[in-house]
């Protein structure tokens, strides 16, 4: 199979004979440890109580461990953001030679409010980057039209502040394609390439180039922080640049169930920024545009390309790619509806659609099977280390599977062997203490929430005029909610996800409504 085959994989349908029985067992493996796992604890606890009671109280050990272990990162990277707030990048920058960069901003819509494009435009506008060295393009979908033309229309006043800006519309039915972020995000990037970039003949590793989710606002440093890893990342082209998203656009008008999720995900990309060997793009992200063109651009087919087009990477460089992280923070927005069940619904669909990431397990490790091939990989190339795979293979399993699982397992095991054991384990003294033992542990991890609440209450932006001092304490006291929210947004839409795929009901690509009061 050749690289530009594989590299448009979406499904098993894509593929035919051995290979498309390969992948479709690899896309049944995640739903089906997890249903494993949640089938076996109850299993366990009726036919071998004692064991299953033993297992829980090493499980949440292991719990108690991960929580203090990843609460130690998010300190670390609140600490590192923070210093690098404080740093003047113009003048690091002024140290190196980069006047011969330019900067791509892409920034695809669907029915987003005209003051929601406005406020992404105006924080890049507001940007210290020169903006005679920035192509900005902003792209809507044609199935959208009349709202696209009228937002375009209304903001066509921003064509004076970047000498190289245009709005561009993705057409729809496209062979191939989904409708989604993916496929006009490249549609944008193609016309960028054909109207600017080869016009201007600007080499390919000149140009760093940034996706951005429509709400994204940028801080006034952002492209100097960027432009400073890029200069100084081992292989700049090989490398991806990863801020971390806040969702604090329109975070104190977000219902407290929609804050707790938001924020979590927010911390979670921390911890991750200081594990950058777990790292992959997420969201809005940057990369160079020589990587992006060799790549065909990100996948058309698929819903999760913001982290597919790191994985894309990976096994287009036989392993030789990074993501690197700029421990820099990006202003997002928290999901917010008109109601508050609305909200809710949002919530839920946008952590299915995020756990739907999953659909790149079965394209990773069907690509390492590919690079074992006699003679190099199935793109030509050396061979991708079999260390490398393991890691990346074994992190993804464990990754998934704790997503889907952990948080059920938290909430459930302490009394499964309780209420199914039989009267004759009931009788042990071991039953008797293992919701209490579960209780303690379960107690001492919780004390993570502490600094969840506290970091959270320093991330936040300045409190709106209309909203009391009151507002600052239910916005500590939510972290009381967490866990309901891990297990109802977290463990059900991932393991929803996982099981959609197992049974190949594959998924389209659900916008998230932006709305801000």
């Amino acid at each position: 199979m050749d690289k530009k085959n594989y590299l448009k994989i979406g499904f098993s349908p894509d593929l035919s004979g051995k290979d498309k029985l390969i992948y479709r067992m690899l896309e049944i493996f995640p739903g089906f440890l997890a249903w494993l796992t949640l089938g076996g604890m109850i299993l366990g606890s009726y036919f071998y109580p004692v064991g299953a009671a033993f297992f829980i109280i090493i499980f949440d050990i292991y719990w108690l461990v991960k929580t203090v272990f990843l609460s130690f990162h998010l300190r670390a990277n609140w600490k590192r953001m923070q210093e690098h707030l404080r740093t003047d990048w113009s003048e690091r920058l002024s140290r190196l030679n980069w006047g011969h960069l330019w900067q791509v901003v892409i920034l695809p819509m669907s029915q987003e409010s005209e003051i929601v494009v406005e406020h992404s435009l105006e924080a890049i506008a507001k940007s210290a980057w020169p903006k005679e060295k920035m192509i900005v393009v902003l792209t809507y979908e044609e199935r959208y039209r009349p709202h696209g033309e009228t937002v375009a229309r209304a903001l066509s006043r921003m064509a004076e502040k970047f000498p190289y800006f245009f709005v561009t519309m993705h057409p729809k039915d496209i062979k191939g394609e989904i409708p989604g972020k993916g496929s006009n995000e490249s549609w944008a990037a193609r016309e960028a390439k054909k109207i600017f970039i080869d016009t201007m003949k600007i080499p390919y590793e000149d140009i760093i180039v940034s996706s951005f989710d429509i709400d994204t606002q940028i801080p006034k440093q952002y492209f100097e922080i960027l432009t400073w890893h890029f200069l100084t990342a081992k292989d700049p082209v090989r490398s991806s640049y990863q801020p971390v998203p806040i969702f604090n656009n329109n975070i104190w008008d977000a219902p407290a169930l929609s804050r707790v999720v938001a924020t979590s995900g927010t911390f979670w990309q921390m911890m991750q920024q200081e594990r950058p060997e777990r790292l992959t793009t997420f969201s809005s992200h940057s990369m160079s545009f020589k990587t992006l063109v060799g790549l065909d651009f990100w996948q058309t087919n698929m819903v999760s390309e913001d982290s597919r087009i790191f994985w894309n990477a990976l096994l287009y460089y036989d392993g030789d790619y990074e993501s690197l992280p700029l421990s820099f923070p990006v202003s997002m927005d928290a999901n917010l509806a008109p109601t508050f069940w609305g909200t809710v619904k949002n919530v839920y669909k946008q952590q299915r659609r995020w756990a739907w990431g999953v659909e790149n397990f079965p394209y990773v490790v069907f690509g390492f099977i590919k690079n074992s091939a006699q003679g190099g990989s199935a793109f030509g190339g050396k061979k991708i280390p079999l260390r490398t795979k393991l890691y990346y293979t074994f992190n993804m399993i464990e990754g998934y599977w704790s997503w889907s699982t952990n948080a059920i397992m938290i909430f459930a095991l302490g009394w499964l062997p309780v209420l199914l054991g039989g009267r004759e384990f009931n009788n042990l003294v071991l039953a008797y203490n293992l919701p209490n033992i579960t209780r303690v542990i379960m107690t001492f991890s919780m004390i993570g929430l502490i600094t969840s609440a506290i970091i959270s209450m320093k991330l936040l932006p300045p409190r709106p005029a209309h909203y009391g001092k009151r507002r600052h304490t239910y916005m500590a006291l939510q972290w009381l909610l967490v866990p309901f929210t891990i297990t109802i947004f977290g463990s059900i839409p991932a393991l929803e996800a996982q099981t959609r795929l197992m049974l190949g009901k594959y998924m389209g690509f659900w916008i998230t409504p932006k709305h801000r009061k």
